[in-house]
């Protein structure tokens, strides 16, 4: 069982949203906002220093822009789970944000309750997808080239139970509690997965063997 409060950094360049982001947020006791940045450069710094437990980054500021900053939030192997919401529901932006690591993306036109579940979601270590963004998803997925059958690629017995797990929704975190191994051990997994199956990030992997009906 996760912590019963997760701490949250809001991260955009907007007051006046950041304002509503955290009055949002006040409204659910099992989440905490620990910090507020303004740019893509002071989210890191708070990032690094606050250490938070989510990070919800808007995809369009100026200066850093939000994909810079979950790159960058990414090679510093930061174990927050990262949450685009933005207004961007295009799909390059889509793609490129869960391909860059993405744990979520959720859209500023989502109903207010449709935003905090998602995050209490995010926070109990579940996939943070908005409806509309997984049919975005799925409907590129199906452009580009098909990844390769489940059937004819060689997975462990292993990874195929870390492939049911992400179908769900589970976070890396969630999947080595469950399995009983380390997360470095999980992230491994997933990578080998990935290759082996053509596809190039956990959300696109959850989205396809879903769609797919995948079953361990």
């Amino acid at each position: 069982m996760l912590d019963d409060v997760q701490t949250v950094l809001v991260i955009d360049d907007h007051p006046l949203m950041r304002k509503g982001i955290l009055q949002l947020i006040a409204l659910e006791d099992s989440l905490r906002v620990v910090g507020e940045a303004g740019d893509g450069r002071q989210g890191l710094e708070l990032a690094r220093r606050l250490q938070p437990d989510l990070i919800l980054l808007d995809l369009n500021m100026r200066g850093l822009s939000g994909l810079d900053t979950l790159k960058a939030l990414k090679a510093a192997d930061s174990d927050a789970r990262v949450i685009i919401l933005t207004v961007s529901d295009h799909e390059d932006d889509v793609v490129a944000a869960l391909r860059a690591g993405a744990d979520g993306y959720l859209l500023k036109d989502m109903e207010p309750e449709e935003v905090l579940d998602s995050l209490k979601a995010a926070a109990q270590g579940r996939m943070a997808l908005g409806e509309r963004v997984a049919e975005i998803l799925a409907d590129a997925l199906r452009r580009e080239n098909q990844p390769k059958p489940v059937d004819s690629v060689r997975l462990t017995e292993r990874e195929r139970e870390i492939l049911a797990l992400i179908a769900v929704g589970h976070s890396n975190k969630l999947i080595a509690r469950e399995l009983k191994i380390t997360e470095g051990t999980v992230k491994v997994h997933v990578k080998h997965l990935l290759h082996k199956l053509d596809l190039a990030s956990r959300v696109e992997a959850a989205i396809w063997a879903v769609r797919s009906g995948f079953r361990k």
